[in-house]
């Protein structure tokens, strides 16, 4: 369980990618349970929709420009949120980057920059903020994706840096566990988000592609953020028993 802040405190953590999609849901879950949030993104305009959130729910938000792939900016950040809230209880691990297309024509900078921001973001992050985390006990949940647990062949080199995602949090629940700190991992199936038109899809693409993923699916619908920002919200303030988990939340697509 997360150490209880001391009186008159709340519970103080880290959302990555907060400015749109599931990081932007998982924002206004957060606050709405009464949390203190340092919201992290590498749009500052994007950021500016979020400055005064929080205000009406006695909860309170801070917002920094972070590039996730970059440890000098990381290790900035982490320092500013230990001087403004005092405690680090969760880390949410939601920025990430989106690449589809065959092997045959995927560039190796593409590549490369996928990893950056899905596998070495999420580490670096996580390891800067750490200190704090095992001082309160805390709790780590990353965000990796429903084809990291089934194959696809439009997206592999998506699927392996997410698979990377879902292996790094088992191993480092094992870790982690014995000072107490959880890291669990939510594996959403395709939700409406901008991470497509990110990756330089166009609107066409974003809509055949979803269609596509939607008529396999059990349920028959792509996500919400909202339907993955539940559970996060749920492993990082509420579960304290589970860790090395990594929940699918995509109607069915991993079966």
């Amino acid at each position: 369980m997360t150490a209880p802040a001391p009186r008159g405190e709340q519970l103080c953590g880290v959302i990555t990618g907060a400015a749109s999609g599931i990081g932007r849901a998982c924002v206004d879950l957060f606050l709405a349970r009464g949390a203190r949030i340092d919201a992290w993104d590498r749009s500052a305009d994007a950021l500016k929709s979020l400055e005064s959130l929080g205000a009406g729910a006695g909860a309170a938000i801070a917002t920094r420009v972070v590039d996730v792939t970059d440890p000098e900016s990381v290790t900035s950040a982490s320092h500013a949120v230990h001087e403004q809230w005092g405690r680090v209880d969760f880390v949410v691990n939601c920025a990430g980057a989106f690449l589809v297309g065959p092997l045959s024509e995927v560039p190796a900078d593409s590549v490369r920059g996928l990893f950056d921001v899905n596998v070495l973001g999420t580490t670096l992050v996580t390891q800067a903020l750490l200190p704090g985390l095992t001082a309160s006990r805390g709790s780590i949940v990353n965000v990796a994706s429903a084809v990291a647990l089934k194959a696809t062949p439009s997206n592999s080199h998506y699927a392996a840096s997410k698979a990377a995602v879902a292996h790094l949090t088992r191993c480092w629940a094992l870790e982690l566990g014995p000072q107490g700190v959880r890291v669990n991992c939510v594996a959403p199936g395709p939700t409406a988000t901008p991470i497509y038109r990110a990756a330089g899809m166009t609107v066409e693409q974003e809509d055949a592609l979803l269609r596509e993923r939607a008529s396999t699916i059990p349920l028959r619908r792509i996500g919400d953020p909202v339907d993955t920002a539940r559970w996060i919200t749920t492993l990082a303030l509420e579960d304290n028993w589970t860790t090395g988990a990594v929940v699918p939340i995509d109607g069915g697509m991993s079966l």
